[in-house]
């Protein structure tokens, strides 16, 4: 509970932090009441689970989390992965994903994962956002128009079907959604009605329309789901077997690894806007018991939400009593107001929906990084979302991911220079150190590596030598801007040494760093060279080549 803990040793649990943290926490848990029911419709569970994952994991991560004021539940990023998970395996395979997704969590934060997470590009990162902004819009416009249901396993399908039935959309279920996008959008512009959330106002007002005019045709939360139950729910295990775990390994693996991403981005802002440091490690600990919790009560996944956490700083929130306020305000909407949500129109949550896509999909960035990022990773930029929406998410990020790396070691080996050294300048370096004053002997040829010596920068280093027409009787080779070495890089070196010794040419390696001349010693590369062909200086180096030019 290191949050907890930090907060207590910070005196942010005084009394007189009590007001503001208990304002925000319960503003940020009205904020979570449309959002919770929106994403558990459109992740193909009942709205009452949105609830629960939402009172969960607000507790859990709040208390165990590795940020002060961060606030978990049900996200938008979700919807895409889980709605596909509940089609296929049903909301009990939901859950056991999630509960499994839990444990990977836990895991990767007990091994220290938690900032290797952070280096996934961000081209990557906002191609497959906006992508799941798109598929979410899209996958709105039934209960936002009032169309009949569509068939179709992927986007392009269920695109084309609703163009084709988008004739028949209902006018009274398309006003009150309109009423309800306008009052979302609209309600933080009105000096009156700022400090009340937007969703809210369109929930409110949709549902009050709708329960004084009742209008034919009109899909509620009472007609879909017949209601809320009031009360909470118990401790139930879903049914895992070996081959269900087996199946939806997959799923959960990408359940983790999307709330890993999004939960530390949540805290990375969070920390922006409240000159905090969050704990990356902790944060994956604290999502992982969520996640592990969550199914066990009804609930399905959840990660940290940027949305409502900088909600929470905005207001005040600068402790965990704030998310631990927000859970609690959303149990006592379950207790006592659960019978209101009947009349609550699913064409409100759907225009809810519709600004968390437009939100999600970031289009001003999207667009200033197609303009002005470099061509490769616009490419990977576009890859990714084309993927994200045509095919499935798990096969973007790993493409995604995968080209981006592919870029990365492209650039890096782009870097790493491998260059002859022509005399004069190693005779001056010489001359500085107090060594050599006769010169370099002829027949040596001095080689510097500068940057990592990995098997992207294998064809370089080949590259350099070949371009030496004539073998020298000695080729000294400079490793002191070598950070480091990997197993191509100690191979190749190996290798070059061996042939070169059968062509009568001696090689001499010097001044490698200390991780470097252990891998080397490691790798029998030392042991190669020959006795005395390594040594610490250019000056001994040079020595020792001279020695083996002119033999006594």
């Amino acid at each position: 509970m290191i949050a907890l803990r930090e907060a207590w040793q910070a005196g942010l649990f005084r009394r007189g932090n009590w007001l503001s943290n208990i304002v925000a926490g319960a503003i940020v848990g009205v904020v979570a009441l449309p959002l919770a029911m929106a994403f558990a419709i459109a992740s193909g569970a009942k709205p009452e689970q949105g609830l629960y994952t939402a009172i969960v994991a607000g507790l859990l991560v709040s208390a165990c989390g590795g940020s002060r004021v961060q606030i978990a539940g049900p996200t938008g990023a979700f919807i895409v992965i889980l709605s596909g998970i509940t089609a296929r395996h049903g909301i009990d395979g939901l859950q056991i994903a999630t509960l499994m997704a839990g444990l990977i969590l836990l895991a990767m934060g007990m091994t220290r994962l938690g900032s290797v997470i952070r280096y996934i590009p961000a081209p990557v990162i906002v191609g497959f956002t906006a992508g799941i902004g798109v598929i979410i819009f899209v996958g709105q416009w039934r209960d936002f128009f009032g169309l009949p249901a569509v068939a179709g396993d992927h986007f392009h399908q269920k695109l084309w079907h609703l163009l084709q039935v988008m004739p028949h959309w209902h006018p009274a279920t398309t006003a009150i959604a309109l009423l309800s996008l306008l009052l979302v959008v609209g309600t933080p512009r009105l000096p009156w009605l700022r400090r009340i959330p937007g969703p809210l106002v369109a929930l409110v007002a949709a549902t009050v329309i709708q329960a004084l005019f009742r209008f034919d045709g009109v899909a509620t939360i009472g007609s879909a789901f017949g209601g809320l139950p009031r009360g909470l729910p118990g401790l139930s295990l879903p049914e895992v077997t070996l081959a269900r775990v087996l199946e939806l390994a997959g799923p959960a693996f990408t359940i983790a690894m999307l709330g890993a991403i999004e939960s530390l981005l949540s805290a990375v802002v969070a920390d922006g806007m409240a000159g905090t440091r969050h704990d990356s490690n902790q944060e994956l600990v604290g999502q992982g018991l969520a996640n592990v919790v969550a199914p066990l009560f009804g609930g399905f996944a959840a990660t940290g939400a940027i949305a409502r956490t900088a909600t929470n700083i905005r207001n005040g929130g600068n402790s965990p009593l704030a998310g631990l306020t927000h859970a609690a305000t959303l149990v006592l909407v379950v207790l006592f107001l659960a019978p209101l949500a009947a009349n609550v129109p699913l064409a409100a949550l759907a225009a809810i929906l519709f600004v968390v896509a437009y939100n999600m999909s970031e289009l001003r960035h999207f667009a200033r990084m197609v303009r002005r990022a470099p061509r490769a990773d616009v490419a990977i930029l576009l890859i990714t979302f084309c993927l994200t929406i045509l095919t499935d998410l798990v096969v973007a990020v790993n493409i995604g991911v995968i080209l981006a790396m592919l870029q990365f070691l492209r650039r890096m080996s782009a870097s790493v220079e491998v260059s002859r050294q022509d005399a004069p300048d190693v005779e001056h370096e010489l001359s500085r150190e107090g060594g050599m004053p006769s010169g370099l002997p002829p027949g040596v040829l001095v080689y510097g590596i500068d940057g990592p010596f990995f098997f992207g920068a294998v064809e370089n280093f080949e590259r350099a030598l070949i371009q030496t027409h004539t073998d020298p009787r000695v080729l000294l080779i400079r490793l002191r801007r070598v950070p480091f070495m990997d197993m191509t890089g100690l191979q190749t070196l190996e290798e070059v040494i061996g042939k070169l010794r059968q062509r009568g040419v001696a090689v001499v390696l010097c001044e490698a760093n200390a991780r470097v001349r252990q891998k080397l010693a490691r790798a029998g590369v030392l042991a190669a060279l020959g006795e005395g062909n390594y040594q610490e200086t250019l000056a001994a180096a040079t020595e020792r080549c001279a020695r083996i030019a002119r033999p006594e």
